[in-house]
């Protein structure tokens, strides 16, 4: 078993942005999109990591860790990523929820 879906992450504390979605039908440009939001969000000052998973219902779930509440309110804003948020609720999203936690402690047991 590969843990290379698993994010690499710097001991806590440290923000996790949790999204939660349920896709509506067809692609619409979706994959590129979030090919290109992985890309763009890897290459932001405060960027962790991430981790996501998507299931054949549509549900799924994306997990980004940062390194502080600012570098969250400023990967929110970026020009390129509200563009994929209006997309988002016009076309590729039924239903999302995003919460934002502090990490305050984090264990594993790894291979």
């Amino acid at each position: 078993m590969s843990t290379s879906s698993f994010a690499i992450l710097p001991e806590p504390p440290y923000y996790a942005v949790i999204f939660s979605s349920l896709r509506t039908a067809g692609e619409n440009g979706y994959g590129d999109m979030a090919d290109r939001m992985v890309e763009l969000a890897a290459g932001q000052p405060g960027y962790l990591g991430m981790e996501s998973t998507r299931g054949t219902d549509g549900f799924g779930i994306t997990v980004s860790y940062w390194a502080s509440l600012a570098a969250i309110a400023d990967w929110r804003s970026h020009a390129e990523h509200r563009i994929a948020q209006e997309n988002g609720k016009a076309l590729w999203y039924e239903h999302y929820e995003i919460r934002i936690a502090c990490v305050e402690r984090a264990y594993a047991k790894r291979m």
